[in-house]
């Protein structure tokens, strides 16, 4: 269905042979994944390289990607969730930008607004996969470079030489399972990290399991116990792993006030 809606864009899809799940040993299959990135990255017919997986293992390929010639390319990634990893590792290493967005909302149940948004921002240049609603949680006022994104997935670099600077960086959030006690390892972890001492803001996307299930505390309250209470933080419900999510550009310098 993905490969139809594209093709009816305009764009021409290459797919990875390694897309779907195959025999090849657990010790190869990350060094033969990122033989097929960077084959896309060589390629100068590809344009833009979407990642429709998620879940787990991404960081396995980071050993092998070639960060220089990331850098040298204009070509913008797109991925979520477990993407989470490369995109910071890509923007750690290379300052390049990324796109944090499910292409495969394109064929979900809001598919109709995501093409619109989709076409819109990838063939007029407009904004209108990147702008969404927000309230401001905390603080009136956030500027800075956005880094982050899946929370859990975003801890597997903590350590590594994949790990963005935080310095007076925006912070995304975002998660889509996880109870109280997971994100209270989570948030602890950042704490203990430093990063709440460094940046100059948090954007808080879906936490859907904790919504969903109107745990208590709620994620905001979690993150207000965390941080010190001049610490800038919007809340938008059009960020993370919901078929209705929007797209941010990981490495972008963002504006937000409060109106």
């Amino acid at each position: 269905m993905l490969k139809g809606v594209l093709i009816q864009l305009g764009l021409r899809p290459v797919f990875s042979q390694y897309m779907y799940e195959n025999e090849l040993d657990f010790k190869d299959c990350g060094k033969y994944r990122a033989k097929i990135l960077m084959d896309f990255y060589r390629d100068e017919e590809i344009k833009a390289i979407f990642d429709i997986s998620g879940g787990d293992i991404a960081n396995q390929i980071l050993p092998y990607l070639d960060f220089e010639l990331i850098k040298k390319s204009d070509k913008l990634f797109w991925g979520y969730s477990d993407l989470t990893t490369i995109i910071n590792a890509i923007y750690a290493k290379t300052e390049n930008k990324s796109v944090l967005y499910q292409i495969r909302n394109l064929v979900s149940t809001e598919s109709e607004i995501q093409i619109n948004n989709f076409s819109n921002t990838f063939f007029q240049n407009k904004r209108d996969l990147y702008t969404f609603e927000y309230e401001f949680i905390q603080g009136n006022y956030m500027h800075g470079i956005v880094v982050g994104g899946n929370i859990r997935c975003l801890l597997k670099l903590a350590g590594t030489m994949y790990w963005p600077n935080m310095e007076k960086k925006v912070l995304l959030l975002e998660a889509q399972s996880g109870d109280v006690n997971k994100m209270i390892t989570y948030l602890s972890q950042l704490k203990q990290l430093g990063v709440f001492d460094k940046i100059n803001g948090i954007i808080l996307g879906t936490f859907i399991e904790m919504e969903k299930s109107e745990f208590l505390p709620t994620i905001t309250e979690l993150v207000k116990y965390y941080v010190n209470d001049d610490l800038a933080i919007i809340k938008t419900n059009e960020i993370g792993h919901g078929y209705n999510s929007k797209a941010i550009i990981i490495g972008e310098i963002v504006e937000f006030m409060k109106c």
